[in-house]
């Protein structure tokens, strides 16, 4: 018995619609960030060089140095591909994820309800710092609630600004990098400079002549947050095949090595994930 012109019709559109959703499927695949990082044998990541022990160009040998760098050339490895940095700084570093230009930041971007909201995030994290408030040292500021009413300089994005503002009362002013906030504060405009509070840390001490009438104000860290990897909404393939990379770095001490090597004032996050990640918990 021949199928009546409504059973035609409907197998035509189960097909199409099946064929349509394996085109779509396939499509997805491979335009996927992971396979095209394995296809040209390379792993573009988008770093801040602003200054040790996370970023920065040694001055003898001219390579980039840092924790960062060597979380870059950890996942590249692990990807069996080539690395490829490229510099980036607080204002352009979500624009060059987002337009393509790298494939991955790992930029001094901790983790905030608000940049997940726009941006995909490798689960475990590689790090967990906060912020440290510089200043002179006869500045009397000594807790952060002694910032009401004064102008906290800070990076563009950083993610001490709603703070600073919304629970503490300063005026923030953000400039477009690390270096050029620590230039206003010595400028004498604005009372403290805001930044993770291991590169502040590291620069007075290895630059104490410079730096001999300030400090580290204020004994706490603003908001202590996890350090992660940052890549595009949607890619979970790459997401997954570096979040076993970091697991993998952690539980194997290279990131308690890496942090030693460059310095890291404190390792005690990194040996509490260890533990964990060892013992199965997560």
């Amino acid at each position: 018995m021949l199928p009546n012109a409504g059973q035609v019709a409907k197998k035509l559109l189960d097909v199409g619609i099946l064929a349509a959703f394996l085109i779509g499927a396939s499509s997805a695949h491979a335009d996927a960030t992971l396979d095209r990082i394995k296809a040209r044998g390379k792993l573009t990541v988008g770093v801040i060089l602003s200054g040790a022990p996370f970023g920065y160009i040694d001055p003898k040998t001219q390579e980039q140095k840092g924790l960062n760098i060597d979380v870059a050339k950890a996942l590249a490895a692990g990807l069996g591909v080539e690395l490829e940095t490229q510099t980036v700084t607080p204002p352009n570093r979500v624009q060059f994820l987002q337009q393509g230009k790298v494939d991955i930041l790992i930029a001094n971007m901790q983790y905030t309800e608000e940049r997940a909201k726009t941006l995909g995030y490798v689960p475990t994290p590689y790090d967990r710092v906060g912020g440290a408030a510089v200043g002179r040292k006869d500045s009397g500021i000594k807790d952060w609630t002694d910032l009401k009413g004064k102008t906290a300089c800070v990076s563009q994005g950083s993610n001490y600004t709603q703070p600073l503002i919304e629970e503490y009362g300063a005026q923030v002013k953000a400039l477009p990098s690390q270096p050029e906030s620590l230039l206003a504060l010595k400028g004498g405009n604005c009372d403290v400079a805001v930044h993770v509070s291991g590169t502040v840390s590291l620069m007075l001490e290895d630059r104490a002549d410079e730096w001999k009438d300030y400090a580290i104000i204020i004994p706490s860290d603003l908001i202590p947050s996890d350090s992660v990897i940052w890549l595009r909404k949607g890619e979970g393939d790459t997401q997954a095949a570096l979040d076993n990379i970091v697991k993998s770095l952690h539980v194997s001490g290279k990131l308690i090595e890496f942090a030693r090597t460059n310095r890291l004032p404190s390792i005690a996050y990194l040996e509490e994930q260890q533990k964990k990640l060892k013992d199965g918990s997560q």
